[in-house]
């Protein structure tokens, strides 16, 4: 019932300023009497408050790492500014349009509001705050600075993001490829093919093995595409639901993908830089290097590099050198161990690492554009083979016919 009552809402309000001029906005709070009072304490007289009705299409709109990783920058300036703790929650409240995040920041405050540490407060979030977000915060808390540690995690937030975008930037243009290809192959087979077939059935002459292919896959296809296009979905659905909850085929698929030409050298550079990022991150937060190891293993994106930093743990707790038991595991390139070793004889580990997840940061990037510039030219042919395929297919009667006339 306490946690009812504290529940907080956006409401719109309207009202007059102390020039008699129309003001109107938006405010969070609990209930409209408390908006009002709050309004009257800034000078305006309010005329409307209404709670401000989500839309379906707002509602739809869930909370992105993307829009966490806002927060945690808007979190880290305000506590560099001197702002109050209590206060940058409600700034920084307003300032966002999705009221799932709204909400959020409404709920976090609270928390802390109640007592609780900003740490403990956002691990009541775990579907938001990871637990290496809310163990860095708590080092930051512990050590008395807050705002460094925000800072530092806003950093790490944008650059895996970007990371992350760069990533889907690459696969989605080869598969949206697929997809336009597949659909124009099919209107194909579906409704031009069979204009062909009703005029090669008046020739009466044997047709061509590739024409003779092509019309079986029309008939196929004009019979059964709703089945087709059944499987399709189901195939989908089961590899979802397999990778969501096989252990087994999620580590299947993240060693196959690491293999695939072009696209696995871009994964495997991502999975570099994010293993150096999140090492960077953690242990310039002070926190131990063992169980930094811990968060950079959860936070790798990959089981060949989760294994991999899990023996490198294993290693460094027995007391060998990072740089040498990474060398070991034979996952990790040359000069990330090269740097890594440089790091740890100049006492300067964290910023050779953030050296390495940039550089690598980088090399996906040019990476992801030469990716793009080689696609181009790919399209043509993947679509010039497909569509072209089907109107020679088409043709080949006619050309037989003329030859023999």
């Amino acid at each position: 019932m306490a946690d009812k009552a504290l529940k907080t809402s956006t409401f719109a309000w309207e009202g007059t300023d102390k020039k008699g001029s129309k003001v109107k906005g938006e405010l969070s709070g609990q209930n409209p009497a408390l908006i009002k009072a709050q309004l009257r304490k800034q000078g305006i007289n309010p005329t409307r408050v209404r709670k401000k009705s989500t839309s379906l299409l707002s509602a739809g709109k869930k909370i992105k790492p993307l829009d966490i990783a806002l927060f945690t920058r808007q979190m880290a300036t305000m506590m560099k500014a001197g702002v109050p703790l209590m206060q940058s929650f409600d700034i920084i409240g307003e300032g966002f349009e999705k009221p799932a995040m709204r909400t959020l920041v409404n709920e976090v405050k609270q928390e802390v509001s109640a007592g609780n540490s900003l740490a403990n407060s956002l691990r009541k979030k775990p579907d938001y705050f990871d637990e290496l977000y809310c163990n860095l915060v708590d080092s930051g808390e512990q050590a008395g600075a807050l705002e460094t540690l925000l800072d530092r995690i806003a950093t790490y937030k944008e650059k895996t993001e970007a990371l992350k975008a760069k990533i889907k930037k690459a696969l989605n243009y080869p598969i949206a490829v697929i997809v336009v290809a597949i659909v124009v192959s099919a209107i194909l087979l579906i409704k031009v093919v069979p204009q062909f077939q009703s005029v090669f059935a008046s020739f009466g002459a044997e047709l061509p093995a590739f024409t003779l292919m092509v019309i079986g896959i029309s008939e196929v296809l004009q019979e059964w595409w709703f089945i087709v296009l059944l499987g399709f979905f189901v195939l989908g659905f089961v590899v979802q639901q397999a990778h969501k909850k096989s252990e087994k085929f999620r580590d299947g698929v993240d060693h196959a993908v690491l293999k695939l030409p072009i696209v696995g050298d871009i994964l495997y550079k991502s999975a570099v830089a994010r293993f150096a990022r999140t090492l960077a991150t953690t242990f310039a937060a002070g926190v131990p290097l063992v169980d930094a190891l811990d968060s950079v293993a959860g936070a790798s994106g990959n089981v060949v590099f989760k294994n991999a930093v899990m023996k490198v743990k294993q290693d460094v707790s027995t007391g060998m050198q990072l740089n040498f038991s990474m060398r070991s595991t034979g996952v990790f390139p040359a000069m990330a161990v090269q740097m890594t070793a440089i790091g740890e004889e100049s006492g300067a580990l964290d910023d050779m690492l953030d050296k390495v997840a940039s550089f690598y940061e980088a090399e996906v990037d040019n990476a992801v554009d030469g990716l793009t510039a080689l696609m181009e030219p790919m399209i043509m042919a993947v679509l010039g083979v497909l569509v072209g395929g089907l109107i020679i297919a088409m043709y080949l009667p006619i050309f037989q016919l003329g030859n023999v006339v």
